[in-house]
């Protein structure tokens, strides 16, 4: 009878030391830019095969994830719409790509898109409206603008909410906090993990530092990445994914919640400048819990070549310039990051 009851009780302890233990492991990988392919001004500006091969290099990697974000720069439009209008035509720079690019996104594995950014506009409203409704019947969720603030999608049993920010026209904005608190406090409200995704910060290579305060880029106010992160982040956000400055910055934790300043370029087809750490294209993997609390973390390297096809990179400059930057820009950080790019609490 004691050697029955012995059995019993070490058997009860071990399921419920399973239990206890079990943690569902969630993997959201975020890339920054995207825009494969334009015709406008010209078909010129397109890819060869429609851009089937655009992610070839990399696909493998973001087909693995729960969920994969980008941010779309740029609008999906075969036809014609609203071209904006520039001071100077000649440095004038509007994307659309064929509306049958968005199976190139969804073959790739992407999931959710940020459209709240400085292009989702280049074609007006029916730019803006095409690009929804090329992403919603594609199964591509999105946020970012004023017909779509916020997105709400289940996945493997797990309830999502998205959010994105910017400071231009039509899109939900990053320096409107009011309205930011409101959104992402609802998201969490509601759903077990909350994303969210901002385009902000100056611009450029001079620009790859977090600063903590707010800044301006040819006097447009780009916002404050620092303190809007940990804005919404107190309000209930996850994982923050920044794009915007299209160079990488640094990452950080804070309230057990992984923020990434800025992805860089990853997949931007011809009409941009990839010199030098412009064509730095991070793909970065953070595991969370089922609450959304950081567990670790995982950055891999990859670059863009040619006009911009984002391929694996074995130097690791990607890995290189994060650790650098990070170390530079939060020496009191909690994140440790190792040769190979795991990303750990130290």
């Amino acid at each position: 009878m004691q050697i029955v009851l012995f059995l019993l009780i070490t058997t009860l302890i071990d399921i419920s030391i399973k239990e206890t233990s079990y943690e569902k492991k969630i993997m959201v990988l975020g890339v920054g830019d995207m825009m494969i392919g334009t015709n406008y001004p010209s078909d010129r500006y397109l890819p060869k095969n429609n851009g089937r091969d655009i992610f070839k290099g990399v696909s493998k990697i973001i087909s693995k994830a729960d969920i994969a974000f980008g941010n779309l720069e740029g609008t999906l439009l075969t036809g014609k719409g609203e071209i904006k209008k520039c001071s100077d035509p000649k440095k004038c720079y509007a994307f659309k790509s064929p509306d049958n690019y968005v199976e190139n996104y969804k073959n790739a594995g992407f999931d959710i898109f940020s459209i709240a950014n400085n292009h989702i506009n280049d074609f007006g409203e029916i730019g803006r409206k095409n690009t929804q409704r090329v992403l919603k019947e594609n199964g591509i969720y999105f946020s970012g603008t004023i017909e779509k603030p916020y997105t709400i999608f289940t996945k493997d049993s797990v309830k999502y909410g998205f959010a994105s920010f910017s400071p231009n026209k039509g899109t939900i904005q990053i320096n409107n906090y009011k309205q930011a608190k409101e959104i992402i406090s609802y998201l969490d409200s509601i759903c077990d993990i909350v994303i969210v995704s901002f385009h902000g910060g100056a611009e450029g290579t001079d620009y790859n530092r977090v600063t903590r305060t707010r800044e301006y880029f040819l006097g447009e106010d780009r916002g404050n990445p620092y303190e809007f992160s940990r804005l919404v982040i107190d309000n209930g956000a996850d994982i923050v994914f920044g794009h915007g400055p299209h160079v990488v910055r640094s990452v950080d934790i804070y309230k057990d919640r992984f923020i990434a300043f800025s992805l860089g370029n990853f997949a931007t087809y011809a009409r941009f400048n990839l010199k030098g750490i412009r064509g730095i294209a991070p793909i970065i993997q953070v595991n969370v819990d089922n609450n959304g609390k950081f567990i670790d973390g995982r950055i891999i390297s990859a670059k863009q070549i040619g006009l911009g096809t984002p391929v694996l990179d074995i130097e690791n400059k990607a890995v290189n310039e994060i650790y650098k930057l990070t170390k530079l820009d939060f020496p009191e950080s909690k994140l440790l990051i190792n040769n190979e790019g795991h990303i750990s609490y130290k």
